[in-house]
């Protein structure tokens, strides 16, 4: 691929995506020629490609965009299979790519390090990253959020040998229906966790775990596998892998807890974290194990990760003091908000803790999915579970009740609030002393402002 004497010229149709618009910039600083199309472009992806000169001159889409001397036409999620710029692209018998495809195009003579599983993924992406940035071992990347430290979600070079991959399970492009993880052919992989999470796309358990047998399958030729053994779908998937792939499993490292502070114990001096929980932890140690196939040493991983703050949205501290604490996180799967709630109760045995989550995801908001999250918040004092039947209506679901949630969670700590307004004027009604609060949401609780009821909560502690 490639042409002699010029410049890549590649085309983006729906360039305004997350990952698209930063496939773009990444594309555009390794010196090719960039266009893209969309119909309506949000911010931050407005701002920063325009920045750039990336940004469309019109909004919609554009035949005249699509001419024989593109090289290659990458195909964002959000286009329809019926989208005039890519039938012409076709009709001209273009090279088009899944946005995941152009990845290993431009990865396939590195080294790809490929992190799946249902959950910790940014985690250990973000992790990794850490490590080698502090080792100045440069290499390209993609993660599926914006990581504090790194101007964009995706770098793509000429030089790094190796390319961290976050590797979603969701499907590639409307004419690629595979998980982009497959297409991704991984020398060291690592698979973290399987919990069925996506009922609208996959419909069955079996037809989720299959998924990842085959992300297992398509390690190249002796290859690195690193699990997390403590998983059983994972374990029994990754012990079925080919007899060519050397595996390594991990589980939770050997640490202590002192006054709110996680330690790691067994060498010498112990290692002081920023972040905590086990899930944390065992994300750690699966970042450990691929940062050994990239020759880290452990001594240089956890020199590396005594810094690392956490991966934003994911058990992020918002404001503390010495008697509480206030964190957000990004979980809403029934897995997730058990594991979240459990790790700052162990965190911090002395503290009430008092837990909030919002039904926002498409999956959340079902009724047939709601009692999955039978018991998912039992280890908080009191429990807050928030939704808004706007979103419902928006996302034309069936109608829920408030009754139905809460028979639907379980337990006597529940309480169901749908006035975002309401919520905060509970939550402030509080004293925080020797309580902490935990705010988890893919969304925002419709527009609170995080920052602000931090600073209230710590003057509502004394």
């Amino acid at each position: 691929m490639g042409r002699l004497g010029g410049a890549m010229n590649v085309h983006l149709i729906a360039i305004g995506g997350s990952a698209m618009h930063n496939m773009a910039i990444a594309m555009h600083k390794k010196g090719f020629n960039v266009t893209g199309s969309d119909d309506e472009i949000f911010e931050p992806s407005k701002s920063r490609l325009s920045k750039l000169n990336l940004l469309p001159a019109k909004e919609g889409w554009d035949t005249n965009n699509i001419h024989s001397g593109l090289d290659a036409v990458i195909l964002g999620m959000h286009a329809r299979i019926d989208n005039p710029e890519l039938i012409k692209a076709q009709e001209l018998g273009l090279k088009i790519y899944s946005y995941p495809e152009y990845i290993y195009e431009q990865t396939k003579d590195k080294t790809r390090v490929v992190v799946g599983g249902s959950h910790g993924k940014t985690t250990i992406t973000a992790m990794i990253l850490h490590v080698l940035n502090f080792h100045k071992i440069d290499c390209d990347y993609l993660v599926g959020a914006q990581l504090e430290g790194f101007d964009t979600m995706v770098k793509l070079t000429k030089e790094a040998k190796i390319a961290v991959i976050e590797g979603d399970e969701y499907l590639s492009s409307p004419i690629d229906r595979r998980p982009k993880f497959h297409l991704y052919k991984p020398n060291i992989a690592i698979l973290s966790g399987i919990a069925w999470d996506h009922i609208n796309v996959f419909p069955t358990f079996d037809f989720y775990v299959e998924q990842f047998q085959i992300f297992v399958n398509q390690i190249e030729q002796g290859g690195s596998l690193v699990y997390c053994e403590l998983d059983k779908e994972v374990k029994k998937v990754c012990e079925l892998a080919r007899a060519d792939i050397k595996k390594f499993p991990y589980s939770v490292p050997s640490h202590k807890i002192e006054n709110g502070i996680t330690y790691l114990t067994g060498q010498n001096p112990e290692t002081e974290l920023n972040i905590f929980g086990d899930h944390n932890l065992m994300n750690l140690n699966g970042a450990r194990l691929v940062c050994n196939q990239l020759n880290i040493t452990d001594e240089q991983f956890y020199q590396a990760i005594q810094s690392f703050k956490g991966a934003a949205k994911r058990l992020e501290l918002v404001k503390r003091n010495e008697v509480t604490a206030m964190y957000k996180d990004f979980a809403h799967s029934p897995s997730k908000l058990k594991a979240t709630t459990q790790a700052v109760k162990k965190q911090f045995p002395n503290r009430k803790l008092i837990a909030c989550m919002e039904l926002h995801t498409f999956s959340s908001l079902t009724e047939e999915f709601l009692k999955e999250y039978k018991g998912s918040m039992e280890l908080a004092d009191d429990a807050i579970v928030y939704f808004n039947q706007h979103t419902i209506e928006h996302k034309k679901l069936k109608p829920i009740t408030e009754e139905q949630v809460k028979n639907a969670f379980g337990g006597n700590n529940i309480r169901v609030i749908t006035n975002t307004q309401v919520l905060q004027e509970e939550l402030l009604k509080m004293n925080f002393e020797n309580k902490n609060l935990l705010m988890m949401s893919s969304g925002n609780f419709d527009g609170i402002d995080f920052k602000a009821l931090g600073e209230k909560i710590v003057i509502n502690s004394h």
